[in-house]
């Protein structure tokens, strides 16, 4: 009965109303759109910066003249080929809301550019914020239309490839009549730009009443989340698979890796968010995740040779025994081996089973289990700043173990079906066949999906 009733509670907890929202190109990311512009006869530039919800929670108050000369500053613009100043003008300023209780921002600011006296090349190239991930878009002409709305509706279809325009090259001609400087937004069009349903999982640290059955609830919640993250790809749920079946993996290292999974995804979350609070200003975190990455692939690529290698040794070994005779003893196989002794040979037996993968290390179970809690879930992260802002510290940490729980649990269980499937067969001749290449399989697998992961991060990281 307690039982139905912690499930019911938890069903609650999850099919809560979607009332906050994320921004849809992810947490890290900070987007851009230029427009540049004639009226009259003077170039303008309408900028338009949108925050996500990690850069809003770095900013703190945002200063609007401070951005505003820094947007000047790094938006150039020449004509004919000689530099022309931008001043920075008008400006609008929200905050729509964002996951986990956080906010993000949208800052149009209107720049204004020379006069043209007649037709002239320009080319204007935006430097702001370089290397950061984010959409990136220039267009030319007051009615040309902007593939994102100006930054209110990314298309879904670009979401893993978002735009990458900086720089635009266009020949520009003085109209007729006086300047006059683009609208800004106001309203519910600068207010509430696009935004995605918020993940279930950062969604719980802003719950009203925190009464003990809706911490309760609600860390069943995160631990059901967790587990839905680890079953998304990644997470190393195949290297895990081929290290528990190629060696002599148990139940007890199954769970094993769930501990260390736990303990490194948890430590991994409050790192990046002490990173994210304290040395921001020298270390980006969203740069941090394909070294995360990186490092990760390396070290699956280190696990697979290790084990590889190991396979190669002993499957040598084995060919330099000559096996001499092979009877059954209660259940058993008992082998006999000749070997040579001064003229003389002689034979002796030993049982054992068919498994002939080598015993399962601690260092290669520890560093499995890093490798699949190594990188930190962005959600997770947006829980731990929502938890400080919301000055709910302690339950928005009790929220990332629950969830690192959970994320471990489901490995766990994989890592368990693939042991136990693997114990069904013990009564095959597993040194016969294609089983006898098990082993060394598993071993390839491990290193072939390291080496993908490690190629896949390393144009991330520049290298």
């Amino acid at each position: 009965m307690k039982r139905l009733v912690l499930v019911l509670v938890a069903a609650c907890a999850l099919a809560a109303p979607l009332a906050a929202s994320a921004h849809p190109l992810g947490n890290f990311t900070i987007n851009r759109f230029s427009r540049v512009e004639v009226s009259g006869n003077r170039i303008f530039v309408v900028y338009v910066l949108d925050l996500a919800e990690i850069p809003t929670f770095q900013a703190g108050r945002i200063d609007t003249k401070a951005y505003a000369k820094r947007i000047a500053a790094g938006a150039h613009l020449t004509v004919d080929g000689r530099e022309a100043p931008l001043v920075p003008g008008a400006l609008a300023l929200a905050h729509p809301p964002g996951a986990g209780g956080l906010r993000t921002t949208r800052l149009e600011l209107i720049l204004r550019g020379p006069v043209l006296s007649a037709s002239s090349r320009v080319v204007y190239r935006d430097t702001n914020y370089r290397g950061r991930i984010g959409w990136k878009e220039i267009v030319v002409g007051a009615h040309t239309r902007s593939t994102s709305d100006e930054l209110r509706a990314y298309p879904k279809d670009e979401l893993k490839s978002p735009l990458d325009v900086t720089t635009t090259s266009v020949m520009l001609a003085p109209g007729s009549g006086k300047p006059v400087p683009p609208a800004l937004s106001s309203g519910r069009s600068l207010a509430a730009p696009d935004r995605v349903a918020d993940s279930g999982f950062a969604r719980l640290i802003g719950r009203g009443n925190l009464s003990a059955l809706v911490i309760l609830a609600s860390l069943g919640a995160a631990m059901f989340w967790g587990a839905a993250h680890a079953l998304s790809p990644g997470h190393g749920k195949t290297i895990v698979t081929a290290y528990l079946v190629g060696q002599r993996g148990t139940p007890k290292h199954a769970a094993f890796l769930g501990l260390i999974t736990t303990f490194t995804h948890t430590i991994g979350v409050f790192a990046l968010g002490g990173i994210t609070l304290a040395l921001s200003q020298f270390i980006v975190p969203d740069h941090l995740y394909p070294w995360i990455n990186l490092l990760s692939g390396l070290l699956v690529v280190g696990i697979g040779g290790s084990v590889f290698w190991s396979r190669w040794r002993q499957r040598a070994a084995q060919k330099r025994t000559k096996p001499s005779f092979t009877v059954r003893f209660r259940g058993e196989v008992q082998h006999g081996h000749v070997h040579a002794d001064g003229g003389h040979s002689h034979g002796h037996g030993h049982g054992h089973s068919h498994d002939h993968a080598p015993p399962t290390s601690l260092k290669g179970l520890v560093a499995v289990g890093v490798s699949g809690g190594l990188l930190p879930c962005p959600s997770a992260l947006v829980v731990l700043l929502a938890a400080i802002s919301l000055h709910r510290i302690a339950f928005g940490m009790l929220l990332i173990l629950a969830f690192s729980v959970g994320l471990a649990a489901a490995i766990t269980g994989i890592g368990l079906i693939a042991v136990l499937a693997k114990r069904a067969f013990t009564r095959i001749r597993m040194d016969r066949g294609l089983f006898a290449l098990l082993p060394a399989a598993s071993a390839i697998v491990i290193l072939v999906a390291g080496i993908l992961m490690t190629v896949r991060a390393i144009p991330k990281v520049g290298l």
